[in-house]
């Protein structure tokens, strides 16, 4: 518990760091935003990354993500990857990804294992090896080290650590990684985004030695890449048997603002997007959501609307609600309590989802 300082509640679940309840922050946005904006601040600094999207006149354009970076020569974006040096945007090329590796034993803790080919055989025998989970095969996981949004509960922080780390991986190499028991590869961070010419040409790569086997290709992502990037990211999924994971935050975007430090508005239009290609192949899943229930924020109001939004789009689009975990700025709160997890499933379900999942059970705490 906490108390608003806006509203002076002090009955609700309530992050000292953020500082707001929910209500206040849907209610009166623009009021609260300005002592919100100072954490996320705070949280950047730390990392040494910049507060605001450079937007220099004449600085050079990044094309991959919703911040539209316009990058002054010696300067770098906002995910703190892409630079200008010499008069040309360094970092996230296919030679130069800033990320780590390994391998998960399938079937993985995935988001989207209740349905994918991996955990469920979903698919076989063209886009799984096994009428089954594949026990014996495994996931190239790929992390990389750079995200578009600022989310103050990050589950992976670490990775701001190395933001500028000097040790690249080319795309040839993590292609070669794939080997012969490698039947997925997932691009997750992070987020794939600012790094996404990397990412897709290693997928490609991966594609192409690995013949005629099952080598699916997926991603999990925040959302908020540009064209054609989404395409091409859509085109590989659907092709490989793989799939693309959205991270649909929050549903009212002042709360979205308020956790993640950006609009949600390019992701749920790129996710509008995507569940227009579910008819071109129903099986394995194509699209799937998750949300993160963050105690006390990301209520049955959020999810209701989510799952509203997604039900209208298509009902049959899988959507996982994930157990919240206390990390990085936001370490003041409960795990997700079991009540409210399954409070939120059944009011996903009464919006016209019919698989609605709840995720990293064995994280959910006592009701509080």
């Amino acid at each position: 518990m906490g108390t608003c300082r806006y509203c002076g509640d002090d009955s609700r679940t309530i992050s000292g760091v953020i500082g707001f309840c929910a209500d206040c922050i849907r209610a009166d946005f623009d009021k609260v935003w300005p002592e919100i904006k100072k954490v996320h601040n705070r949280s950047r600094n730390a990392y040494r990354l910049l507060e605001e999207p450079p937007h220099a006149p004449e600085g050079i354009s990044c094309p991959f993500c919703l911040r539209k970076c316009r990058i002054p020569e010696g300067d770098k974006g906002y995910c703190g990857v892409r630079r200008v040096e010499n008069g040309r945007i360094r970092g996230g090329r296919p030679h130069e990804g800033n990320l780590y590796y390994y391998y998960d034993p399938l079937p993985t803790n995935c988001v989207a294992s209740f349905v994918c080919a991996a955990g469920t055989g979903c698919g076989y025998p063209r886009y799984a090896v096994s009428n089954g989970p594949e026990y014996g095969h495994k996931n190239l996981a790929v992390f990389y080290n750079a995200c578009s949004f600022n989310c103050l509960y990050c589950q992976n922080y670490h990775f701001k650590n190395e933001a500028f780390s000097p040790i690249k991986v080319s795309a040839k190499e993590l292609a070669c990684a794939a080997d012969g028991k490698t039947s997925c590869i997932c691009h997750f961070g992070g987020d794939p985004a600012p790094q996404i010419l990397h990412a897709l040409k290693a997928s490609k790569l991966a594609r192409k030695y690995a013949g005629s086997r099952v080598l699916r290709i997926c991603w999990e992502t925040n959302g908020a890449v540009r064209e054609p990037f989404l395409t091409e990211m859509a085109d590989l999924s659907l092709a490989s048997g793989g799939c693309i994971k959205f991270d649909l935050k929050a549903w009212h975007e002042g709360l979205h603002y308020a956790l993640c430090g950006t609009t949600n508005k390019k992701t749920l239009d790129n996710f509008k997007r995507l569940a227009e290609w579910i008819y071109r192949r129903p099986e394995p899943p194509f699209l799937i959501a998750s949300t993160l229930l963050v105690p006390g924020y990301i209520d049955e109001t959020e999810v209701a609307g989510i799952a509203g939004f997604i039900a209208e789009l298509n009902p049959d689009i899988p959507y996982s609600l994930l157990a919240f975990y206390p990390q990085f700025y936001i370490d003041d709160l409960p795990t997700t309590s079991r009540s409210h997890a399954f409070r939120c499933q059944a009011v996903a379900r009464d919006a016209g989802l019919n698989r609605v999942h709840v995720g990293n059970i064995h994280l959910l705490g006592d009701d509080y």
